[in-house]
């Protein structure tokens, strides 16, 4: 449905010139963001031909989708107004700020926490929604910000603060009990850190889409937001910002996993905002290695190179050989993607030298736990699977599946998927089809748009040889994977 029309809409006629999208090829772009979104949409070239000559402004989501589609093609994020749909249901740019002061910190956080529940209970929230899309240049800001000062100067939070933000809790879809100043202390951050601990356990072995998994926005509307607007020391502050960033991280973490780029990122800059707060410098950088590898993923290498650095930089010193090496690694991973094979070398020595360097006594984060040299391994056999070097690709993802665990299944079913991809590219078929069956396998016990898109790309590569009975067999077993996540 559309609103009335209001007369042409010469802006989103303009842009849209300025995009090179044509009608359809507009229309078909929303039909395809909503369906990510699980909405079944059906607009065609006529239906952007009436918003734009007869100024009709769709309903719901759909202003929302139309600027993320545009903003897309341009690389850049489109505000409303820009194509003349500001007065479209509200879908703020929440989540996006990095402010300077602590208490607008402290609010950014906390829009963002009740904006996603909203979206989950059957409102407008942003992982159906979004006023902009994907845009690796809102990094830029909050890694400035960070490099230049990682850590506020106070974060005491005094009773008069926490009653001035008791109507924002409330507000906010708080606890009930928000409402009254809450005096904050270590046993509540104590249940965040476990809560984050649980997540970090379900995400790695279910999945980010994994039902245990999602109930961390919840936690953080719930738990995490009613304690950041109540009252606290500096020195209780600190851990519970450190706290709320590692379940913000892990929220973002398990959005990019669903395939919601959009949400990943603004959790993702909230956690690094409240990583400053908690003056907690290689947690920061654990953020910033995560918005690298989403901005690799998306095909932003040379911004993901830059990201990883900007957590290497500020790490110097502070953080353990074992952190450092993960640091290298991410490094690595985007020289890989933009094609620096000296570069993405130079990285994965490093980082295979800090590694070595690392003792079980050393004071690792908790949230490092994962990294261990078969991870190295698996991320060094995707480094060079992107350098197009099979040979390598194989012998490290040997290594990377010499102790598979219940424990990281989603890791597991990667590395499965990237060995197919080597031997395929080794021209031993058979080998490719019994890594990509057991990938196949693993991917249909976890929740993980990630993991689907991996075996939706070996499938791709095995077109070629869709005659040969294995990969017909192959095909066959994936489909319902591929189908269910279309």
């Amino acid at each position: 449905m559309s609103r009335e029309p209001r007369g042409p809409n010469e802006k989103l006629g303009t842009v849209l010139a300025l995009a090179g999208i044509s009608n359809a090829g507009l229309a078909r772009r929303v039909n395809d963001l909503g369906a990510q979104r699980g909405l079944t949409l059906r607009y065609d070239k006529t239906s952007v031909a009436r918003w734009v000559s007869k100024g009709m402004v769709p309903q719901g989501a759909a202003p929302h989708l139309i600027a993320a589609a545009i903003g897309s093609k341009l690389g850049r994020p489109v505000p409303l107004h820009e194509i003349g749909l500001a007065d479209a249901d509200p879908a703020p740019e929440v989540g996006l700020a990095f402010p300077r002061d602590i208490g607008q910190a402290v609010r950014s956080a906390t829009e963002l926490y009740r904006l996603d529940l909203a979206g989950r209970r059957g409102g407008v929230g942003i992982w159906q929604s979004l006023a902009g899309s994907f845009s690796v240049s809102a990094y830029a800001t909050p890694a400035s910000r960070w490099l230049i000062s990682p850590a506020d100067s106070s974060v005491a939070r005094e009773p008069k603060d926490a009653e001035d933000g008791a109507t924002t809790a409330s507000a906010a879809g708080g606890a009930a009990d928000a409402i009254q100043p809450l005096r904050v202390g270590h046993s509540d951050v104590t249940k965040l850190r476990e809560a984050a601990e649980d997540a970090r356990r379900w995400d790695s072995k279910y999945g980010g889409g994994d039902w245990r998994s999602s109930m961390v926005p919840e936690c953080l509307r719930v738990d995490a937001a009613p304690l950041l607007l109540g009252s606290y020391s500096d020195e209780v502050g600190r851990s519970l910002f450190g706290a709320t960033a590692e379940l913000t991280r892990l929220a973002g973490w398990m959005a990019f996993d669903t395939g919601q780029q959009e949400a990943a990122q603004r959790y993702y800059i909230q956690a690094l905002r409240l990583a400053r707060a908690a003056a907690d410098v290689p947690l920061g950088g654990y953020v910033l290695a995560s918005m690298s590898l989403q901005a690799t993923y998306r095909g932003f290498a040379d911004e993901g190179v830059d990201l990883a650095q900007a957590a290497l930089e500020r790490n110097r010193g502070l953080a353990t050989a074992r952190t450092m090496s993960f640091f290298r690694l991410v490094e690595a991973r985007a020289q890989a993607k933009s094609g620096d094979g000296p570069a993405c070398g130079a990285a994965l020595k490093s980082a295979e030298g800090w590694l070595e360097r690392s003792r079980a006594g050393d004071a690792d984060p908790s949230w490092l736990d994962f990294y261990s040299h078969e991870r190295f391994a698996a991320d060094a056999a995707e480094c060079y699977r992107d350098l197009r070097l099979p040979r390598q690709v194989r012998r490290f993802t040997e290594q990377a599946l010499a102790r598979p665990t219940e424990e990281f299944v989603r890791s597991h079913g990667l590395r499965l998927v990237v060995s197919a991809v080597a031997e395929l590219e080794s021209g031993n078929l058979d080998a490719a089809c019994a890594a990509g069956a057991r990938a196949v396998e693993v991917a249909n016990r976890i929740s993980s748009a990630r993991t689907t898109e991996y075996v939706r790309d070996l499938m791709r590569r095995l077109e070629a040889y869709r005659d040969e009975p294995r990969v017909a067999e192959l095909r066959e077993q994936a489909r319902p994977l591929l189908v269910a996540q279309a």
